[in-house]
C-alpha cells in the first residue's frame, strides 16, 4: 500500500478502538501484558525502575538506547507501548517517567509513512488524544522534545534525576555515542532477543557485544534482500513524506492540526 493509499473502513475502526482504549489502564495494560511478554516492548510492573514513552516516532528508541548505552548496570525500562496508559499508570505509582514528544507534523508523517494503512486525520486526532489524557499528569512527568531527546540526552537524564532524585548516568552526546545509538536502531529490525532484552534492561552491555556481529550481518542480508530500514531516515520516506505534506495543508484537516499543534506547545511548555 502507498502512502497515499487510502485504509479500509474496517482498520480505521481497529485503529480508532485502539486509540481509545491505550488511554485506559485498566483496560489496555492487562492486554498488553498478555500481547507483549517481553523482551521488548516492557509493560510497567512491580520490577520497572523508569518508563520512557511518548507518540510513535518521537524518537523513544534513541531515548532507551541512549539511557541504557549510559549506565553502568541495566535500568528496567517500561518502553515503546506508545500508550497513554502506562504513562499514566506511572504517575499513579509514582514511578519515575520520560514522555517524548515531538512536533505534530513530523511525528504523524513519520508515522504515516511507517503505517500507511492509519488514516492522517485519524493520526491527528491520536496525536491529540494521546496528549490531551496525559495533560492531568503533566506535572510528574520529565518532559523531553524531539530535538532535546537526538541533540542533548544527557540534559534530559540530568532534568529527570532532579525530579525524582535518581542517580542515572547522563548520556554523552558525542559523534560516537550518537553513532552507536543510530547503529543499534538500524540493528532493531532483527528482532533480536538479546538487543530486545538489552533495552528493557535485562541484558547487559557486556552481553550485547558478542551479539552486535551477527545482528550486523543479520541487518547486511536483510538490505541486500531490499527490506527496508523501517526505524531510520531515508531517501524513499522523505519522498513519501513530500506528497504526505500536500495531504496535511488540505483545509479540511485545519481544525484538527490547530488541536494538535495547541496540545504539543501545552504540553511541551511553550504555550
Amino acid at each position: 500500500m502507498t502512502a497515499q493509499a487510502r485504509p479500509t473502513m474496517m482498520r480505521r475502526a481497529r485503529h480508532r478502538l485502539r486509540i481509545r482504549g491505550s488511554e485506559i489502564p485498566g483496560i489496555y495494560l492487562p492486554f498488553a501484558r498478555r500481547k507483549y511478554p517481553g523482551p521488548s516492548p516492557e509493560v510497567i510492573s512491580s520490577a520497572t525502575e523508569l518508563v520512557i514513552d511518548g507518540y510513535t516516532r518521537s524518537a523513544s528508541t534513541f531515548a532507551v538506547y541512549a539511557l541504557q548505552l549510559a549506565q553502568a548496570t541495566p535500568v528496567r525500562l517500561a518502553h515503546h507501548l506508545h500508550a497513554p496508559a502506562q504513562l499514566i499508570d506511572a504517575a499513579r505509582r509514582r514511578v519515575p517517567a520520560i514522555t517524548v514528544i515531538r512536533e505534530p507534523q513530523g511525528a504523524i508523517l513519520s508515522q504515516l509513512i511507517r503505517e500507511p494503512d492509519v488514516a492522517l486525520r485519524d493520526a491527528l486526532v491520536a496525536y491529540a488524544r494521546f496528549y490531551e489524557s496525559l495533560l492531568p499528569y503533566r506535572d510528574w512527568f520529565a518532559v523531553a522534545g524531539f530535538e532535546e531527546v537526538t541533540k542533548d540526552f544527557g540534559a534530559v537524564i540530568r532534568r529527570a534525576n532532579e525530579r525524582f532524585g535518581t542517580a542515572l548516568r547522563e548520556f554523552e552526546p558525542t559523534e560516537p555515542n550518537v553513532r552507536q545509538c543510530f547503529e543499534l536502531i538500524k540493528l532493531r529490525s532483527t528482532l533480536s532477543p538479546v538487543l530486545l532484552g538489552f533495552e528493557s534492561g535485562t541484558v547487559t552491555a557486556e552481553d550485547l557485544l558478542p551479539e552486535i556481529a551477527l545482528l550486523t550481518q543479520r541487518s547486511q542480508e536483510q538490505a541486500g534482500a531490499g527490506t527496508p530500514a523501517a526505524w531510520v531516515p531515508s531517501r524513499d520516506r522523505d519522498r513519501s513524506k513530500a506528497a504526505l505534506r500536500e495531504q496535511w495543508a488540505r483545509p479540511g484537516l485545519a481544525g484538527l492540526r490547530v488541536r494538535a499543534q495547541r496540545v504539543y506547545e501545552e504540553f511541551l511548555g511553550t504555550a
